[in-house]
């Protein structure tokens, strides 16, 4: 085998045993087809901050100031580990909420207090919530395609929305594009 190939192997397991042990938010999983699933979560607390931008743009000029949060730009300076995934949705008006989810062991009243007054905290109730894991680009154009995907198989299984359909993405920029795990989320209620 060749060193380079060798050197490529290396990186992807360290890479992949990394990103294994980043948080993600627990959740019971209620049906599976394909890349489909209902999930039952929890609440969930959330460092958010909105950015008025195209799609393409926000989470990269979002990504900076929930970074800061989590590195200690908070009351009282404490670093908090990253977890996954970061979401975006859109807030309307051009305009999108881009989040970091905290730690399980925090909550609203617990987590660190944002120093940044464009950063804020929020929880997110327990929800039912539909989603289709897939991966490639972090483009609008591959989110569209994902989440009409989703809207249809919603539909189809006689559910409602009760929300905006939720980005989800689970790794860091350098992981090659075809490697990346991408989620299309949104939470959904029995229909009539």
């Amino acid at each position: 085998m060749k060193l380079r190939h060798l050197a490529v192997l290396v990186f992807l397991n360290d890479w992949s045993s990394a990103a294994m042990a980043t948080e993600e938010p627990a959740y019971q999983l209620v049906e599976k087809a394909g890349e489909f699933e209902i999930r039952d979560y929890g609440r969930i607390t959330l460092a958010e901050t909105l950015v008025k931008d195209d799609f393409d743009s926000a989470g990269n000029k979002a990504f900076s100031r929930l970074f800061g949060y989590i590195s200690g730009k908070n009351l009282p300076g404490q670093k908090l580990a990253m977890t996954a995934p970061v979401l975006q949705q859109s807030a309307g008006d051009g305009s999108y909420r881009v989040a970091f989810i905290a730690p399980a062991q925090y909550s609203l009243q617990t987590a660190p207090a944002p120093a940044d007054a464009g950063v804020k905290l929020r929880d997110l109730p327990p929800q039912r919530m539909a989603a289709i894991r897939y991966s490639g680009r972090w483009t609008e154009k591959n989110f569209r395609e994902h989440e009409a995907q989703l809207l249809a198989l919603v539909k189809a299984r006689n559910l409602r929305t009760a929300g905006p359909v939720m980005y989800a993405r689970y790794n860091a920029p350098f992981v090659p594009w075809p490697m990346r795990r991408n989620e299309v989320m949104v939470a959904v209620v029995a229909g009539d």
